[in-house]
C-alpha cells in the first residue's frame, strides 16, 4: 500500500486545481494571451507540482524508507535521492 494513502484525498485536490490551470494555460494560448500571463501561469502549475512532489518524497521517507527493515532500507533510501536527483535536474 502507498504511504500516500492517508493524504490521498487531498493529494487528489491538489491534482484536480493543476489539471484546472493546465485546462486554462490552453485557454490563455488558444485565445492568443499575452505570453508572459501564459508564463506566469505555467510557473504557478509547477510550483504546484513541486509541492506534490515534495510532499510524495516526504511520505516515501517517513514511511517506505524508515519503515524499512536492514538492507531494504538502503535500496529505499537510494531509490529516494534518484528521485530527488531526477525532480533537481528539471528544467
Amino acid at each position: 500500500m502507498p504511504a500516500y494513502s492517508a493524504t490521498k484525498p487531498q493529494l487528489l485536490a491538489r491534482l484536480k486545481r493543476i489539471e484546472g490551470q493546465t485546462r486554462g494555460v490552453q485557454k490563455m494560448v488558444d485565445e492568443d494571451r499575452y505570453c508572459i500571463d501564459v508564463l506566469t501561469q505555467i510557473s504557478a502549475i509547477q510550483a504546484a507540482l513541486d509541492k506534490v512532489a515534495l510532499g510524495l518524497l516526504d511520505d516515501h521517507a517517513r514511511h517506505c524508507v524508515m519503515g524499512a527493515a536492514g538492507e531494504e532500507q538502503a535500496d529505499k533510501t537510494h531509490e529516494l535521492m534518484a528521485s530527488v536527483a531526477r525532480l533537481m535536474r528539471r528544467g
